[in-house]
């Protein structure tokens, strides 16, 4: 399997401290470890046009491209309509015609009297927004005269260029790894899975991150979700986690704690820390962060050779799985060694396949 591997520069700027998170971090950090879905959130934390543009951008939107703007109001428009008609949701003007679709994301951030009508109704119309887009970049990316594995491509070269920057820039990063699955690989994990469908490898592409020390990890995780990657684009159920435990972790760093005490609420259910969906040939002692994202790849040069107006009906942007993992130095160490070693995991799923082939079945997990 080839890697690329990006050794980063592991001075030790304070780029990653916990100062450096917001609410709104800490949030995404949330959802990313559980698993979750931004469709059960009921307030965003987007209060300035800044930190509304900061999230387009990270979701390849140029606040600046009127075809950009274009399309967002496009998918808005969509939104209130599909309410309107199917569900009767009566609209204030402020959120029904804003002068800017942007301040509808300041609305759904902003708490306005005691049943926060307005809130409630903009949450309600961006989540309509995060449904249709997706949706409609799905029906784009069949139409696109490109494979997968170019787009796969676009998607690799920009998370190595992220990681230079990062580079250059000082952050305290071990390593960042890149790598993508062999054909064999690809025909062995499929036998080992009870879905024998390709398109249930998410880790097709995939990158390690390792960081120094393990109270660095909740930070990088939000750097990333504001810099890399758009938090709603995250895969619900398809996280495991074992190596951070959030509530812990907000009880012992006092930014945290203060954070944590305006924090959304959600469902019991969902502050309970588990290890999430395991993968059957790790070691029970493997530990790491692992999440998967929908990560926006743009088509622009491509869209030339459609003969439909695809810009605004259906946007310039497609998304492709990819799978990070996040871990610290010490964990990295352990992972490696023993049981945990990558050579026994693939000696248990060349087991589990071999069994299957001769005996048929798979073994209960």
């Amino acid at each position: 399997m080839g890697r690329d591997i990006l050794d980063i520069d592991t001075s030790f700027a304070a780029k990653f401290l916990p100062e450096t998170l917001d609410l709104n971090d800490l949030e995404a950090v949330r959802l990313l470890l559980s698993g979750t879905s931004v469709i059960d959130w009921h307030k965003l934390d987007l209060d300035t046009i800044d930190k509304v543009d900061v999230f387009l951008r990270n979701s390849l939107f140029d606040p600046e491209d009127p075809q950009d703007m274009e399309r967002i109001r496009f998918v808005f428009h969509q939104a209130i309509n599909y309410l309107e008609e199917h569900h009767e949701v009566r609209f204030p003007d402020e959120v029904r015609n804003p002068a800017d679709v942007r301040n509808v994301f300041i609305t759904a951030s902003t708490w306005t009297g005691r049943f926060r009508r307005s809130q409630m109704l903009a949450c309600m119309v961006l989540k309509l927004m995060h449904t249709i887009n997706h949706m409609e970049a799905a029906d784009l990316k069949h139409r696109l005269p490109i494979s997968e594995a170019e787009l796969f491509d676009r998607a690799e070269q920009a998370i190595i260029k992220h990681a230079d920057a990062l580079r250059r820039d000082g952050y305290p990063l071990m390593a960042f790894y890149g790598s993508r699955k062999t054909r064999t690989s690809v025909i062995s994990k499929l036998l080992s899975k009870r879905e024998s469908i390709a398109a249930t490898i998410f880790d097709k592409l995939r990158f390690r991150i390792v960081v120094r020390e393990p109270s660095e990890l909740i930070p990088v995780l939000a750097h990333l979700t504001r810099t890399l990657f758009p938090v709603n684009y995250i895969i619900p159920g398809e996280s495991h986690n074992n190596l951070v435990d959030f509530w812990q972790e907000l009880e012992r760093e006092q930014h945290y704690a203060k954070l944590g005490e305006t924090l959304q609420r959600l469902s019991n259910k969902e502050r309970v820390t588990k290890p999430g969906p395991e993968n059957p040939f790790s070691a029970t002692g493997y530990k790491s962060v692992n999440w998967i994202v929908d990560f926006p790849v743009r088509v622009d040069d491509v869209l030339s050779k459609l003969d439909i107006d695809a810009g605004y009906m259906l946007g310039r942007v497609v998304y492709v799985m990819v799978e990070f993992q996040l871990l610290d130095s010490e964990t990295e160490t352990r992972n490696e060694s023993g049981a945990n070693a990558h050579e026994h995991y693939k000696a248990r799923q060349k087991k589990q396949v071999e069994s299957r082939l001769l005996k048929g079945g798979l073994r209960r997990r």
